[in-house]
């Protein structure tokens, strides 16, 4: 993989290789894709303000989360249809971040079973946690972490219903966390009955939808082991959190394909950093792409990031390799970040190093791509 010198070939490799539903599963979000422009949008609307004349001919990127040294700030975010884009899943991943040093936040959507992973990759797993059955269900998950080594349990929050994925809609398209019928259905034979068989259905759909801190305080206290909420985007939910004795906090919109017409995460960090108050770590998911974007939820107040669709455009590009090759160029652009920032540790970044600004262009997912835009906008022209 070391041809692929730029993160911009690697996506651009991805969208050669990928079916058009494929990359439209991974690229797109829901209904007006508003929440998941305004991710990149907020991240382009910061400007960075360099400090000169410094030594920085030494640079440290190494980051500690719930003990662990991350080699860089970046972790893999939970994705649940891996396989879809390279038949080995979620083991390709975890061996990618046991070589260069980060963790995986393990999906229960993933393929193969968190058990198979773990028995492959020597290398600790953080769960991420989609509640997908009843308490019994959710005790075996729970147990099967705690079995399992995984550093930690991530509970995501921000998906009690499936949205609508218009691109995956239009396209005929079914990934493993979708569901089949509608909510409107649902809703109807939840208020008004229906058979026996119906009613069944409409209560296992409604599983994720009735998940509440007191949830949460089960899956602590039955594991033992730190917490995190996925899926935090108010003050107000991430001080309840952290008096609930939650170990982190991840700010999270899905990559914009859950709640259209949200905040973008980056918009959202110094208000939650606020309230937090350095009582626990802070990680954000959301159009992060760069080493540039990593450098810029560090300096308002982030412990660490994680890559969703890079991470699958990666993997796309060429599996467990490319994304070895795609942290290496991470690492590679936050090294001469921060040198000409003039910091040679994370933790000399603060918020006087960013400000906000206009952005250059209109909002879109591949702004952090110009020649990857221009080529996929030439494409579609002459399609």
């Amino acid at each position: 993989m070391s041809e692929l010198s730029t993160l911009q070939e690697i996506v651009l490799e991805a969208r050669n290789r990928l079916k058009a539903e494929v990359w439209d599963f991974v690229a797109g979000a829901t209904e007006a894709e508003v929440t998941l422009r305004r991710n990149r949008y907020g991240l382009d609307c910061l400007a960075f303000n360099p400090r000169v004349l410094r030594d920085v001919a030494r640079i440290d990127t190494v980051r500690s989360f719930l003990g662990f040294k991350l080699r860089i700030p970046v972790m893999m975010a939970p994705i649940g249809s891996l396989s879809l884009i390279d038949r080995t899943g979620a083991v390709a991943v975890a061996n990618a971040c046991a070589q260069r040093g980060t963790l995986m936040f393990y999906s229960t959507f993933a393929d193969p079973p968190l058990v198979e992973v773990c028995s492959k990759v020597d290398h600790p797993l953080i769960l991420g946690l989609y509640v997908r059955g009843d308490q019994l269900w959710l005790d075996r998950a729970v147990d099967e972490a705690k079995a399992a080594g995984c550093l930690a349990i991530a509970v995501v929050t921000e998906a009690p219903y499936y949205s609508r994925r218009e691109r995956d809609l239009i396209n005929r398209f079914r990934s493993r966390g979708s569901k089949s019928g509608t909510y409107a259905a649902t809703q109807k034979i939840l208020r008004e009955g229906g058979d026996a068989e119906e009613q069944e259905a409409a209560h296992a759909r409604m599983v994720t939808a009735r998940l509440t801190w007191n949830t949460i305080e089960r899956i602590r206290d039955r594991s033992g082991l730190p917490i995190i909420l996925k899926g935090i985007s108010t003050p107000a939910d991430a001080k309840l959190a952290i008096d609930l004795g939650v170990s982190a906090i991840y700010i999270s919109n899905h990559g914009g394909r859950q709640l259209d017409c949200a905040h973008g995460t980056v918009q959202l960090l110094p208000r939650i950093v606020e309230a937090v108050n350095g009582r626990a770590p802070i990680i954000l998911d959301g159009g992060i792409c760069r080493g540039t974007d990593v450098i810029k939820a560090i300096a308002l107040g982030a412990c660490a990031v994680c890559i969703g669709r890079l991470q699958c455009w990666a993997l796309a590009a060429g599996g467990e390799a490319a994304l070895v090759r795609a942290l290496d160029i991470l690492e590679e652009e936050i090294i001469i970040t921060m040198g000409l920032l003039g910091v040679t540790q994370l933790s000399d970044l603060d918020g006087s190093y960013v400000e906000r600004t206009d952005a250059i262009e209109p909002a879109h997912l591949l702004n952090a791509f110009p020649l990857v835009k221009e080529r996929t906008a030439a494409a579609g022209s002459n399609s």
